[in-house]
C-alpha cells in the first residue's frame, strides 16, 4: 500500500484555495512512454500500478497573506468595543475594515479560476464550504441561546449570523465562477451587480444578499487576475509607494471617525437604510471599491513572499476565522470590556495582542487536526463512487 498523502488535507484547509488555478494542476506527459503492468494483474495491486499524484506546493506568498488577513479580522472585532471610547482606536478600526475582507475575496476569487463544476470541485464545494456553514450556522445558534442572547434555540440556514455570511458568500461565488469566464467584461459587469443591489432596498436579508452581492465585484477581480498581477505589487518599487498610501489612508480615518457612518465598510445595507439619497450609494460604493482595492494592493505589496513561521497558518484561516467569533461575541455579552484597564492606552495595546495571538492558535495544526472532521469531512458515504472511465466513455457514445 502507498503511504496517505498530506498535501491534499493541507490544501483543502484554507478558507479560500479549495481549487488550484488550472495550470497548477497540469503536469507535463511524455509523448511516448514504457508499457505499464496493468492494473489488477496477477501480482500487482491498482495502488501499484500507477505513480501517485503529484503534490501540490503551496505558494507561501497567499498562505502569508491569508494568515495576516485573518489577524486583522481578529483585530478589528477586538477594537469594536473600543470604538466608542477612543478616536485612535475608531480610526484603526475603520481603517483596516476598508480592506481586509475585500483582500481576503480577492484571493477567494483568485484560487476560484479552475472551478468548472467538475465532480471533485463541487464535493470540496460541499465538504470545505457547504458543511461548516451548516454546522457553525447552528453552533453559534446553541452558542447565543446558551449566553441568553436569545430567547429560544433556533437554526435558520436562510439567515447567515455574524461570520458564517462569508461561507454562503463563498458557496454562491464560486457556483458564478464559469459565467464569469464566458462573459465579455466580468468586472464591470459584477460591479454593476453591486451598485444596483446597493440602492435596492427591498433586497431582504435572505442569505446575506446584499452583502454577498456588494462584495462579488471584489471576488470577480481575484478571478481576472494572473501571477504577474501579483507579482507587480510584489516589486520594490510597490512596496515603497504604499507606505505614504497607507499612511495617508489611516490619518484620512482619523478625521472621517466623527464624519463618516461606518456601516458604509461593512456592505450589509442599502443606501436608503443608511438614510441617504440612492445617488449617494452608488457614488460611495464605487468610491469604496477603488479605495479597498487600493489598500488590498497595498497589502499585498508588504506580505512576506517567503516561508516565514506564519506560512503554515495560513491552510487553517478557516479555522481561526471561524472559532474566535465565539470569543468576539463572549466577550461582549459576558461584559469583559467592562474593566476600566481596557480602555486605557495600555489596556489597548493588550487587548491587541492577545487578539492576535488567539487567532494565531487557532489556526495552528493541533487545532487543524482537532477539527479536520467538520471543518473539511471527508463524507464519502455521502456521494456516489465515479463511474470507471470506459463505463463514462460508453454514455457518452
Amino acid at each position: 500500500m502507498t503511504p496517505p498523502s498530506h498535501s491534499s488535507a493541507a490544501s483543502a484547509s484554507t478558507l479560500q484555495d479549495d481549487d488550484q488555478p488550472a495550470s497548477a494542476e497540469r503536469t507535463a506527459v511524455p509523448t511516448r512512454s514504457p508499457a505499464r503492468p496493468r492494473a489488477g494483474a496477477p501480482g500487482i495491486t491498482p495502488d501499484e500500478s500507477a505513480p501517485p499524484p503529484p503534490a501540490k506546493h503551496r505558494d507561501a506568498f497567499f498562505d502569508n497573506a491569508k494568515y495576516l488577513a485573518i489577524v486583522l479580522v481578529a483585530l478589528g472585532h477586538a477594537w469594536e468595543p473600543l470604538y466608542a471610547g477612543s478616536r485612535s482606536a475608531a480610526a484603526l478600526y475603520i481603517f483596516v475594515y476598508a480592506f481586509h475582507m475585500p483582500a481576503f475575496t480577492v484571493i477567494s476569487g483568485y484560487f476560484s479560476r479552475s472551478f468548472e463544476m467538475r465532480r471533485n470541485q463541487l464535493q470540496r464545494l460541499v465538504t470545505g464550504v457547504a458543511v461548516p456553514y451548516i454546522v457553525f450556522q447552528t453552533a453559534y445558534s446553541a452558542f447565543r441561546y446558551w449566553a441568553g442572547d436569545v430567547p429560544s434555540f433556533s437554526v435558520d440556514l436562510t439567515d447567515p449570523w455574524f461570520l458564517t455570511w462569508f461561507l454562503v458568500a463563498l458557496f454562491l461565488w464560486r457556483l458564478t465562477a464559469p459565467l464569469w469566464r464566458i462573459v465579455r467584461w466580468p468586472v464591470p459587469l459584477a460591479l454593476a451587480i453591486a451598485l444596483a443591489a446597493s440602492v435596492s432596498p427591498d433586497l431582504g436579508s435572505g442569505l446575506d444578499l446584499q452583502r454577498v452581492l456588494q462584495f462579488l465585484p471584489f471576488f470577480v477581480l481575484g478571478m481576472c487576475l494572473k501571477p504577474e498581477h501579483f507579482q507587480l505589487v510584489r516589486r520594490r518599487a510597490a512596496r515603497r509607494a504604499a507606505v505614504p498610501v497607507l499612511v495617508a489612508a489611516l490619518a484620512f480615518a482619523y478625521w472621517a471617525v466623527p464624519r463618516m457612518n461606518d456601516a458604509w465598510f461593512y456592505h450589509t445595507d442599502s443606501a436608503q437604510h443608511l438614510g441617504v439619497p440612492w445617488w449617494c450609494g452608488v457614488l460611495m460604493q464605487l468610491a469604496m471599491f477603488g479605495c479597498s482595492m487600493v489598500l488590498t494592493a497595498c497589502f499585498l505589496a508588504w506580505v512576506p513572499g517567503r516561508r516565514m513561521w506564519c506560512t503554515v497558518l495560513g491552510a487553517g484561516t478557516l479555522y481561526g476565522y471561524l472559532l474566535h467569533g465565539f470569543l468576539a461575541k463572549a466577550s461582549r455579552w459576558w461584559d469583559w470590556y467592562d474593566a476600566d484597564w481596557v480602555h486605557t492606552p495600555w489596556g489597548a495595546i493588550t487587548i491587541t495582542l492577545l487578539a492576535g495571538v488567539i487567532v494565531t492558535l487557532l489556526c495552528t495544526p493541533p487545532v487543524q487536526r482537532a477539527l479536520r472532521f467538520v471543518m473539511e469531512p471527508k463524507m464519502t458515504w455521502a456521494f456516489r463512487k465515479e463511474p470507471p472511465l470506459g463505463a463514462r466513455q460508453g454514455r457518452t457514445t
